[in-house]
């Protein structure tokens, strides 16, 4: 118990290190739901948790001063706990977004404190013109608050993977069959948060055209990726194309406007 805390601890401080060392998205469920089942000898638990949860959590990105949910600390204690407790990917649902909503205090509670700190620290060395100094706070300002939730992961798993599991073991069927259900509808809710944040007119088309890809032809979704992908590559071309013939034509009308005062 005690290394699986620590081993939970490390994924999550090495799933936050996105603050020091740039956005690689490790810190997505998807990722660290196969982390967390390599961990507790339950990969294929730990792929279909977290692929769940990575639905549930699509489409909670930071926009302005909107902080989401935690997914690092949801994500891993919800698969863990659910691991550990024998339970499916609906219990791993319903547990990891009230652990994400709670671990954001935390992180706040850093945000506020922590960062400002590194910050007026970074301005100092900015104004002695110490570019080695801002980019050692900016490490340290990540490497912060990556060790604060690897530890909030390790002990919260070590007090509580008991409790957790004598908790789901005394939820009625009713609530369990409700909570199937929700687990169907809220990677539904998230997906259309994400499309709400990313949806134009320009893109819509495409969207479209995939949804009824799949729903007539009965391609899979593996297959419509490949597609979309081929067909980005395609459009991004064209797009290319176009720029450089306006490019060529202002050069020609810059040349000819030249010709005509000579």
């Amino acid at each position: 118990m005690v290394l699986h805390a620590i081993l939970l601890g490390v994924v999550a401080f090495i799933a936050q290190l996105d603050y020091a060392t740039g956005d690689s998205m490790i810190s997505r469920p998807l990722v660290t739901g196969v982390a967390v089942g390599l961990v507790l000898g339950d990969l294929k638990s730990g792929i279909i948790m977290g692929a769940t949860l990575e639905l549930a959590f699509i489409g909670m990105f930071s926009v302005g001063a909107s902080i989401p949910p935690e997914v690092i600390t949801g994500g891993i204690l919800g698969v863990a706990f659910a691991i550990t407790a024998h339970a499916g990917a609906s219990e791993a649902l319903v547990l990891a977004l009230p652990i994400a909503t709670l671990a954001l205090i935390i992180k706040n509670l850093y945000l506020g404190i922590g960062i400002p700190y590194f910050s007026n620290r970074a301005d100092k060395y900015a104004d002695d013109g110490n570019a080695n100094g801002v980019e050692r706070m900016s490490v340290f300002a990540g490497i912060g608050l990556a060790l604060i939730l690897g530890l909030v992961v390790m002990f919260s798993f070590m007090v509580g993977s008991g409790t957790v599991k004598t908790l789901l073991n005394a939820i009625p069927q009713f609530v369990q069959h409700g909570l199937s259900v929700a687990t169907g509808i809220i990677p539904a809710l998230g997906f259309a948060m994400l499309a709400k944040v990313i949806m134009s007119k320009s893109v819509a088309v495409y969207f479209f055209l995939g949804f009824a890809i799949m729903a007539y032809l009965k391609i899979p979704l593996t297959g419509i990726a490949i597609f979309g992908a081929i067909l980005a590559v395609i459009m991004v071309g064209i797009q290319a194309k176009i720029e450089d013939n306006k490019v060529a034509a202002t050069a020609d009308n810059g040349n000819g406007d030249e010709d005509d005062e000579f």
